[in-house]
């Protein structure tokens, strides 16, 4: 099993920025891929972007160019890098990781002001 401990999120106006960290402990030899997803009130949960462990990313086309995912070397913590933030982005952000399971974090939220 993984846990997963995000942090990072904020009240921020647009065009500003805010970096999303997810640190993951346990079992996490095993991860096949891990990202973030975000949930705005009322609204079901998207993909924000993913990693691979081939280092492959894939990326939402609302946040492409302006949203950055990485992970450390040693693979047990992702980050999300938001820039040119939009009062659209302001969601709850969810880390995930897939092992064989989706195995989620516990949300962080991020307001963005007009």
């Amino acid at each position: 099993q993984v846990q997963l401990v995000e942090s990072g999120g904020g009240l921020v106006e647009a065009g500003g920025s805010l970096r999303l960290s997810c640190t993951i402990s346990g079992n996490s030899f095993s991860i096949k891929a891990m990202g973030w997803y975000r949930q705005a009130p009322g609204k079901q949960r998207d993909l924000v972007a993913t990693i691979y462990n081939s280092g492959h990313t894939i990326y939402a086309d609302s946040v492409k160019g302006r949203f950055t995912i990485s992970r450390d070397n040693a693979g047990n913590t992702v980050y999300l890098q938001l820039d040119s933030l939009k009062p659209e982005d302001t969601a709850d952000y969810y880390c995930y990781v897939y092992t064989d399971a989706v195995t989620w974090g516990q949300g962080t939220q991020v307001t963005v002001s007009s």
